[in-house]
């Protein structure tokens, strides 16, 4: 978990008092059929629900995937902020919704953008380039 996954970011809203929410923006340094693991410096307990939206940066329309439900199963310091994994809640047992075919749309976008870094970045490929 070194470096966070290419143009995807989590949204979500976080209570701050009685009547005021605020709007997160988190890296995302995993992501698979069962959850994702994001960075924030903001404080969430194992335990804690949250209501994301994935969003993948795209040329023209960004690929979003709105209101996943998710449960907090670990939090790991990291300086002053905390890994948290996130474990989807519902998305097997309820009928095909078109954001579970965003998400898994930004699944296998993710997956090519990481296949073409690592070939980019592999020294193999720079030295036939040479």
């Amino acid at each position: 978990m070194n470096e966070p996954l290419p143009d995807l970011r989590a949204r979500f809203l976080v209570k701050r008092g009685l009547f005021r929410k605020e709007r997160i923006e988190a890296a995302l340094y995993d992501l698979d059929e069962y959850g994702c693991v994001f960075k924030t410096d903001r404080v969430f307990e194992p335990g804690d629900t949250l209501t994301l939206d994935l969003v993948m940066a795209m040329p023209f329309d960004d690929i979003q995937a709105s209101g996943l439900n998710g449960l907090v199963t670990e939090r790991r310091k990291h300086c002053s902020n905390f890994f948290y994994s996130v474990d989807f809640i519902g998305l097997d047992s309820r009928p095909k919704a078109p954001d579970s075919e965003k998400l898994d749309r930004i699944r296998e976008v993710l997956s090519k953008k990481q296949s073409l870094r690592s070939r980019r970045g592999s020294p193999s490929s720079l030295r036939q380039t040479a």
